[in-house]
């Protein structure tokens, strides 16, 4: 049989990896580790490392990434900053607790010129003037970046971030087993809690979302398939009946004991899917070189489903590359974002695909990413164009994830009420928006 990817050694999960893990708790906690010294030292540490040391009339630039998993990274960033002609760009390689020393770092003047940040700077650090307006930076290419993300780091009429690379999540599922069984790949939410059901027999489960049942990370999926989304603009998107039909679809399949619980390894690992012990699952792109390693071409991946009067959906994430406010010189740095994640294709095509399994954030790179050219992968890259949405809207704060995270256990594992505990959550939610956008 012909292999649906090409041969690549089975990617691990990686900080890029888990921009996808989804809009909820887990996804802060996430997020929530970064960090080291602040990237400016006349000599890099062991963990940071520099591209050219400044000298001559270029300006000096610094630099910083978080610490990525997949082997190669550093040395490509440290590559491109270091083959760029109009400044001096030390790279500093970031391990430990990125994002809070960055945000820290951004009240100073210790901190970076030029950084990237998950799904772009936070509505606080916008709000707060610490980061550039990045519009101008794209002239004609605008239409040619993933729209979702682009909507993701855009607020008050202006872009804040230059997405870096595509990461998503996914449903596959066993060709093999669901045309043993006479089910066709799943296109709704019916077809695919009935499909759930009937494949689970004996030990093996219809799907694993997760070994919460898909509460940590199925809520805004739910929500998309319903027609609604956490926020609409600067108001609250869940408050319509329909969002509660949607999260009881969840504690549905909990109750119909159809999703994998316990698994050994959680939805970020496809083990469950390649051993058997699930017939369709809910993971990230990352996986599909070791599903591939495993089953071959015996897999497929489509979007989550639609409920009625909603639509497919996959969730995507990007860190985005961004400027400071306090940078020395900002028109230096800006100069140097577009140059490297506007004008620089072959280095974006090279970042978002040699180094793991992602998606170039341009559009017109994805035909010439190898990786994606057939079979579940290229299916998976059309749905990230034509069904993305960022995870979670700008002005989700933590405080309104984590309300969202508990209710979302206490609905689909404790069998709350959903429209009793959305109509609770309403008012933290409108506090929240209320608060960022005075």
């Amino acid at each position: 049989m012909t292999s649906p990817l090409p041969s690549l050694p089975s990617s691990r999960l990686s900080r890029r990896s888990m921009l996808a893990l989804g809009g909820g708790t887990a996804l802060s906690a996430v997020l929530a580790a970064c960090g080291g010294n602040t990237g400016r030292e006349a000599t890099p540490t062991s963990d940071a490392a520099a591209g050219t040391s400044g000298g001559g009339a270029k300006p000096s630039l610094a630099q910083w990434y978080h610490q990525y998993g997949e082997e190669g990274t550093q040395e490509a960033v440290e590559g491109y900053a270091a083959g760029y002609p109009g400044a001096d760009v030390k790279v500093s390689w970031k391990p430990g607790d990125y994002d809070q020393s960055t945000a820290a770092s951004l009240l100073t003047d210790a901190g970076p010129d030029v950084f990237e940040y998950g799904n772009g700077p936070t509505i606080d650090m916008i709000k707060g003037g610490q980061v550039v307006d990045l519009t101008d930076v794209f002239g004609d290419t605008l239409s040619d970046f993933t729209p979702s993300l682009i909507e993701r780091m855009t607020y008050d009429g202006k872009i804040w971030g230059i997405p870096q690379v595509v990461d998503m999540q996914i449903l596959v599922y066993r060709k093999s087993i669901l045309d043993k069984a006479g089910i066709a790949a799943p296109e709704s939410i019916d077809d695919l809690v009935a499909a759930a059901k009937e494949l689970t027999t004996g030990d093996q489960f219809g799907l694993f979302l997760g070994n919460d049942g898909g509460a940590g990370l199925m809520g805004g999926s739910m929500l998309w398939a319903a027609g609604l989304d956490y926020l609409d603009g600067d108001q609250v998107g869940f408050d319509d009946p329909r969002a509660a039909e949607a999260l009881a679809v969840l504690r549905t399949l909990w109750q119909d004991k159809s999703v994998l619980l316990g698994a050994p390894k959680d939805w970020f690992d496809a083990a469950a899917f390649t051993s058997g012990q699930a017939a369709m699952q809910w993971t990230g792109l990352w996986t599909f070189p070791s599903i591939q390693d495993a089953l071959g071409d015996d897999f497929g991946a489509i979007p989550w489903p639609a409920m009625t009067g909603g639509a497919p959906s996959v969730p995507v994430g990007s860190y985005g590359s961004c400027v400071s406010a306090k940078s020395a010189d900002v028109d230096a740095a800006t100069a140097f974002a577009k140059w490297l994640w506007v004008d620089q294709t072959a280095h974006q095509l090279d970042f978002a695909t040699s180094y793991g399994f992602h998606i170039p954030a341009r559009l017109s790179l994805v035909p010439q990413a190898e990786v994606l050219a057939k079979g579940p992968a290229r299916d998976a890259a059309d749905a990230a164009a034509k069904y993305g949405h960022a995870q979670t809207p700008m002005l989700w704060t933590p405080k309104s994830a984590t309300a969202w995270g508990d209710l979302m256990s206490r609905v689909v594992k404790d069998g709350s009420d959903p429209q009793q505990e959305l109509d609770k959550l309403k008012p933290i939610v409108e506090a929240e928006l209320e608060r960022v956008t005075a």
